[in-house]
């Protein structure tokens, strides 16, 4: 195979496809957007389920352990009494919170054309 092959380029593991699974779970990309617009890039565990309606602690957690070992988030334990738990965006996180704000700019740009869309079984929205 070629490099930059039509085969090549819609492999499995290719860029597109890659890029495309960080946004297979609707929570990751919801969390690095809410970290970069809404806390500058680091928040407690408390303060980003507060800022995420409809995410359970369990899912969050889940979503967060992910993102840290993907290498998105770091997690910092601060030495207080309960110890208290702080994530922030890596620089791998900061690269890729670049698209999720495009496309959430286009979201809001655009509502009227998601409006149209029709219902997908998997949709919350009535």
């Amino acid at each position: 195979m070629q490099p930059g092959s039509a085969e090549e380029e819609w492999r499995e593991d290719c860029a597109p496809r890659r890029v495309l699974d960080l946004f297979t779970t609707k929570w990751t990309s919801m969390v690095l957007h809410t970290l970069h617009a809404r806390h500058g890039g680091a928040a407690r565990t408390g303060v980003l389920q507060r800022s995420l309606p409809g995410i359970s602690k369990k899912m969050l957690i889940q979503t967060l352990r992910e993102m840290a070992e993907s290498g998105l988030v770091t997690r910092h334990v601060q030495g207080t009494v309960p110890p208290a738990v702080e994530y922030r965006l890596s620089a791998l996180g900061q690269r890729f919170v670049e698209p999720v704000e495009l496309l959430y700019a286009w979201g809001r740009a655009n509502a009227e054309a998601l409006d149209q869309l029709g219902s997908r079984p998997t949709s919350r929205r009535g």
